[in-house]
C-alpha cells in the first residue's frame, strides 16, 4: 500500500503507547483511524489530545470478546466505510517467574496477546479480501520472542505464537494485495506496566499480583524508544511491503547469536538429497530469499 492517504485504519491498543504512536503517524499520513482500547481513560485522553482530528473515532474494545471484535468491526464500517489497514496490537505485559504462575495467568496473557491477535485476523480477513481494495496487517509481537529469556514465560510464549502466526499469514497471502508485517519493538515508552489495572475479575486468581503492583510504580529509562517514533517505523513498512519491524538494533547480535544457536540443532554432515526429494514438504520457504534478495539490491 504505497498510496495510504484516505485509507481507513483499525487499531488495538490505540488509545496509548506503540498504538496511539501509530494512530498519530496514520493521521498525519492522512488516513482514517478507528482507536480501539479497551480502557475508557485512554480514550478519554486520547480523545482530548486529539479534538482537532475530524478522522478518528474511538471505541472500547475487549480483544478477547469475539463478539465485540465483529461489532467493533460493523462500527468501522458504518463511520468510515471499507477497513484498510487493522493493526492487531493492543497487549499485556504480565512477568514474573513459571513457577509463581497460575492457570489464570496463562489464560488471561495468552488470552489477549495471542488470541487478540487471532481474534482480529479472523474477523477483518475475510473483509479486506472481499472488498477487493488492498489492504495490509500489522501484528505486534516483541523482541522477546526474537531474543527469549526467562521471567516472563507466558508472554514469550504468546509473543513467539504471533511471530509464527504473523510469517505464516504473509506467506498464505503473498500472492494477493494484502500487505503483512510483522513489528517486534524493543524496550519502549508505554504503559504496559500498568497491567495490574488491566486484569479482569476472572483472572485475580494470580501469583503475580505483587510483581504487578511493584511495575505499576516502574518509570520508563529515558533511554527507551518514543512510541511516536515506532509508529513511523510501522507506518514506512506498510508501505514498502516490509515483513519484519525490529525497532532496537542493539539485539542483532543476540538475535544472530540465536540463530546460529538453532543450527546447531541440526545433524551434521551433508542433506540427503533423495530423503528430501521424497519427504513431500517444501523445506524452505521463498519468503525469507526473497526478503533478502530485495535487501541486497
Amino acid at each position: 500500500m504505497k498510496e495510504v492517504s484516505g485509507k481507513v485504519a483499525f487499531v488495538t491498543g490505540g488509545a496509548s503507547g506503540i498504538g496511539y504512536g501509530m494512530t498519530r503517524a496514520f493521521l498525519r499520513a492522512g488516513m482514517k483511524v478507528v482507536v480501539a482500547d479497551v480502557r475508557q481513560d485512554h480514550l478519554d485522553q486520547c480523545a482530548t489530545e486529539l479534538r482537532n482530528e475530524k478522522s478518528v473515532h474511538f471505541t472500547r474494545l475487549d480483544v478477547t470478546d469475539r463478539v465485540a471484535m465483529a461489532n467493533a468491526a460493523d462500527e468501522a464500517e458504518r463511520v468510515f466505510g471499507k477497513v484498510h489497514v487493522v493493526c492487531n496490537n493492543a497487549g499485556v505485559g504480565a512477568f514474573g517467574e513459571v513457577s509463581r504462575m497460575t492457570y489464570s495467568d496463562w489464560d488471561w496473557i495468552l488470552g489477549v496477546n495471542l488470541g487478540g491477535v487471532i481474534n482480529g485476523v479472523h474477523t477483518f480477513l475475510p473483509r479486506l479480501l472481499a472488498h477487493g481494495e488492498g489492504g495490509h496487517i500489522v501484528t505486534t509481537s516483541s523482541i522477546g520472542a526474537v531474543v527469549p529469556m526467562g521471567g516472563g514465560i507466558a508472554y514469550i510464549a504468546a509473543k513467539s505464537a504471533v511471530m509464527g502466526l504473523t510469517e505464516a499469514l504473509r506467506s498464505e497471502l503473498s500472492s494477493g494485495d494484502i500487505g503483512v508485517t510483522l513489528l517486534s519493538p524493543g524496550p519502549t515508552a508505554t504503559n504496559i506496566h500498568e497491567v495490574a489495572r488491566l486484569r479482569p475479575p476472572q483472572y485475580q486468581d494470580s501469583g503475580l499480583a505483587d510483581i504487578e503492583q511493584e511495575l505499576a510504580r516502574r518509570t520508563a529509562p529515558a533511554a527507551w524508544l518514543d512510541p511516536m517514533a515506532v509508529g513511523e517505523l510501522v507506518l514506512d513498512a506498510i508501505r514498502h511491503n516490509r515483513l519484519f519491524v525490529m525497532t532496537h538494533n542493539e539485539f542483532r547480535a543476540g538475535a544472530e547469536a540465536r540463530f546460529k544457536a538453532i543450527l546447531t540443532g541440526f545433524p551434521k554432515g551433508p542433506v540427503d538429497l533423495v530423503r528430501q526429494e521424497a519427504l513431500g514438504f517444501p523445506v524452505a520457504n521463498p519468503l525469507y530469499a526473497e526478503i533478502l534478495e530485495e535487501q541486497a539490491t
